[in-house]
């Protein structure tokens, strides 16, 4: 168990088309339910989940933005302070795969540099109403250097693993910075005394 529990404390932003089941998603996370029926969000919503990732303690706060075109201004302000983003399309909607380039330009525009990526292709336990193929994801994630996987929050196929893997990598992300802060102190360190020889040679 980490003891600084409190540097593993992470927010995530989810984002996507109306409908495409972000908030099932999060509530199945969150409070392991499914409701089935869910009232569009109004603006945002948060749940947060305290889990373990290889020892170390974890916090994930998560915000649930509304999909429709009418809170986007609302849903940017968001990105700013969000670690991750997790970007769901529906597996069934092939319109709602085709707007998430434009959601991840969006990302882009507001974005915290760095910020971790997550492409989830949602409903997969409507096989037969598929009309977005798993290949599509894919090679989308490739070409765009983004985390991606299918889930279903209906049957909770992928959900914790999804959510797992977005902590894994943002812990990595966090102990990389961290070193990288290191060692430029150290560097600085380095340089400081031969800055002082210089001054008494002069």
């Amino acid at each position: 168990m980490d003891k600084n529990a409190g540097e593993n404390d992470f927010t995530l932003v989810m984002i996507g088309d109306a409908g495409v089941g972000k908030t099932a998603l999060l509530l199945r996370f969150a409070d392991d339910q499914f409701l089935g029926d869910y009232m569009p969000t109004v603006g945002v919503d948060f749940r947060y989940r305290k889990f373990d990732v290889d020892g170390k303690r974890v916090k994930l706060q998560i915000w649930d933005t509304a999909g429709q075109e009418r809170f986007r201004t609302m849903t940017a302000s968001y990105y700013r302070g969000a670690h991750g983003v997790v970007l769901v399309y529906d597996i069934t909607n092939r319109e709602s795969f085709e707007h998430v380039q434009g959601w991840m330009k969006s990302v882009d525009k507001y974005g915290r540099e760095g910020v971790i990526r997550m492409v989830i292709g949602n409903k997969c336990d409507r096989e037969s109403e598929r009309q977005v193929q798993k290949e599509n994801l894919e090679v989308y994630a490739e070409n765009n250097s983004v985390m991606w996987i299918e889930t279903s929050a209906k049957s909770s196929a992928n959900v914790n693993l999804a959510f797992k893997r977005m902590a894994t990598r943002l812990l990595e992300s966090q102990k990389f910075r961290q070193n990288r802060r290191e060692t430029k102190s150290n560097r600085v360190s380095l340089q400081s005394p031969n800055e002082d020889e210089r001054k008494r040679c002069c």
